[in-house]
């Protein structure tokens, strides 16, 4: 359970979120308010369209709120400069997809390895090059791919793909991993195995939000926060003995 005194890592206040499918506005987020703690393993748990994807696009940065703010330990997005917010995107937080988005033309080390790749110069890549692949094999080996290294995303299981994925997410050691519905591809028993990643990261302190419509798995979280229509419609601790 999450010290109720810990650091907020990221903070959503009043977000609005409107798309337009030709003449016709469609409000996706209503005034979201939201905390994420150090160390927290935050659920959004609600049926397709309740607005919980594009929440968590907004905590990451990938969309932009029409109203409200993004504070990331205490700094709100809309301050920061372009390159200071690729680099939130990049470092701050990582990123884990149900539909993995691993480049079909990269092997598995190389996979994780991009996202450290990300926003630096031919040159300086190359003296963080080694370090980047230790930091790697390491992410990889501990999620039981240590053999799989020079393997490509097309020969891999689904569940391997994902672990991939995790351990792109992980790579730059962010503040919190972003996942949307991370076992929505899997069947029940690679799903549970890429829960028991996540659980083991969560123990060692990592930070987590997770986006599901799946009451069993919001139920290993620290914090539930159900949403309707674009609404945060309750905010509730998870009772320990619920926990695994």
């Amino acid at each position: 359970m999450t010290d109720p005194i810990a650091t907020t890592v990221l903070k959503a206040t009043g977000l609005h979120r409107t798309y337009r499918l030709g003449r016709v506005e469609v409000p996706v987020l209503r005034g979201v308010d939201l905390e994420v703690k150090e160390g927290e393993w935050l659920c959004v748990l609600g049926a397709s369209g309740s607005g919980k994807s594009t929440l968590l696009h907004q905590l990451g940065d990938l969309d932009r709120p029409d109203r409200g703010a993004i504070a990331w330990r205490g700094r709100d997005l809309s301050d920061m400069r372009r390159r200071e917010r690729e680099t939130y995107r990049n470092r701050a937080v990582g990123f884990v997809f149900q539909s993995y988005h691993l480049m079909p033309e990269l092997n598995v080390l190389e996979n994780v390895m991009v996202a450290s790749m990300v926003g630096h110069d031919p040159f300086a890549w190359r003296s963080m090059r080694s370090e980047a692949a230790h930091r790697a094999e390491e992410l990889l080996d501990a999620f039981g791919l240590g053999h799989r290294f020079s393997h490509r995303p097309a020969e891999l299981s689904g569940g391997e793909r994902q672990r991939v994925a995790i351990a792109r997410a992980l790579v730059n050691g962010p503040d919190v991993v972003l996942a949307d519905e991370p076992t929505g591809n899997l069947d029940v028993k690679t799903g549970e195995g890429i829960l028991e990643v996540l659980t083991e990261r969560h123990r060692l302190g990592l930070s987590i939000v997770m986006v599901t419509h799946d009451a069993n798995i919001a139920a290993r979280a620290d914090r539930v926060v159900k949403m309707v229509d674009g609404a945060v419609v309750e905010d509730a601790q998870v009772a320990p003995e619920a926990t695994h």
